[in-house]
């Protein structure tokens, strides 16, 4: 066999494997989102709580993900295993999503539970990240991770729209089919997860440390993901809560503008995946960002139909920025330690989410006027964007000329 077919032969594999890993992905991505269309009827409603209140859906989920995806992306280094963890993870998000579907009294007690299934969560997402960067040579990592990344933000924009149509009816029902999902994500990826081609020798506690130490440029991709997933939080709350108390829309109607926002967002992450192997990905970061954070920033100027035009614009700036802040992490980051990287990238997203909502809910509470509470929310949201290119741009430069020498 020749060296050509021997390398095509690897492209195929390499290609089957990152479409598992997208499946998977996209599986793990969809319960999060079915009950962001219905949080009015679900939680506000239900529970009579205030926008700040409400917003704590989202935040305890995010918290419990932020100080827990560390913890479990070093155990992982530590210790191997990463089919089983995935496993086990997802049976725990599945539980608790039952046990979500079931808790209609206690709002204390229903918290609770949603910060448990975010440990799960992101515990597993983290892993799978992991899992499917150690399986992509360096030539195809871009389009390996953006194929992955495609089907994260799929699994978003699916998850929105499906939920307002499942929970037309029946506000708890996305919460059920969350359960179901997940468990069957669990079977499933104890059928199709394999560990990575090369073992690598286990990494001790302190190799652990000291492999993230080193690695001062994690710094910026970290960033990059908190104010991301920060102006994020305001679409999965202050947004949804936004246009239905003042605009006066319909859940489904919410449902599809997020989609048009998440749908463009997952289409081109793939092909932004390829043009990073191409393109300085740090550029693509700035470029992206920098447009991103003005379209968020003018949300509240927009018209129910205007907004029609905006989403999908702000979808394809997203999905300029987030592959090639992934791609930074993995090559700033050490190989030896990739799960913990890769935890420390959605905890930082975590943290981001987590300030998003509760951010959003103080600026809307604290406004006299709400239309005008709401259209400073996203100005705020727009400005943190704007603030990272323009604090990290020396950073960005010199992590694109080292990149571009390797």
């Amino acid at each position: 066999m020749t060296a050509g077919s021997n390398r095509s032969a690897e492209a195929r594999r390499e290609w089957r494997r990152s479409g598992v890993h997208a499946l998977l992905a996209f599986l793990i991505l969809v319960p999060v989102t079915l009950p962001v269309a219905g949080l009015r009827d679900l939680v506000q409603a239900h529970f009579e709580v205030s926008d700040t209140a409400t917003s704590l859906f989202m935040v305890v989920n995010m918290v419990s993900a932020f100080l827990f995806a560390p913890v479990a992306g070093a155990l992982v280094d530590r210790w191997g295993g990463r089919r089983i963890c995935i496993v086990v993870a997802l049976v725990v998000d599945g539980l608790a999503f039952l046990l979500l579907a079931r808790e209609r009294t206690s709002f204390a007690n229903f918290l609770a539970l949603r910060a448990v299934e975010g440990m799960a969560h992101i515990a597993a997402l983290s892993i799978l990240m992991a899992v499917a960067a150690d399986h992509l040579s360096e030539l195809r990592r871009g389009r390996g991770m953006g194929l992955v990344a495609a089907a994260l933000t799929f699994g978003v924009a699916v998850g929105a729209p499906l939920g307002a149509v499942l929970g037309r009816d029946d506000p708890w029902r996305p919460l059920q089919a969350a359960s179901w999902i997940a468990l069957g994500t669990a079977l499933l990826a104890a059928l199709t997860v394999q560990e990575a081609p090369t073992r690598r020798k286990r990494s001790t506690w302190a190799e652990l440390v000291q492999a993230i130490s080193k690695s001062r440029a994690m710094v910026v991709p970290l960033l990059y993901a908190f104010v991301d997933r920060f102006t994020v939080g305001f679409f999965t709350t202050t947004f949804p809560l936004y246009m239905r108390n003042e605009v006066g829309v319909d859940r489904t109607r919410i449902g599809l503008l997020l989609a048009l926002f998440l749908v463009p967002f997952s289409l081109l992450s793939y092909p932004s995946g390829r043009l990073s192997t191409r393109v300085s990905p740090a550029r693509m970061v700035a470029v992206g960002s920098l447009v991103y954070g003005v379209l968020v920033a003018s949300l509240g100027a927009w018209s129910a139909d205007g907004l029609v035009l905006l989403m999908p614009l702000l979808g394809i700036f997203a999905a300029v920025m987030y592959v090639p802040s992934l791609l930074l992490l993995i090559e700033v980051g050490s190989a030896n330690a990739r799960a913990t990287c890769m935890a420390a990238f959605h905890a930082a997203g975590s943290l981001g989410f987590v300030l998003g909502p509760i951010v959003g809910g103080l600026i809307v509470d604290a406004s006299s006027d709400r239309s005008a509470g709401y259209a400073a929310a996203f100005v705020v949201a727009g400005a943190s964007q704007v603030l990272c290119v323009l604090v990290t741009l020396p950073a960005l430069r010199r992590l694109g000329r080292s990149i571009a020498r390797r």
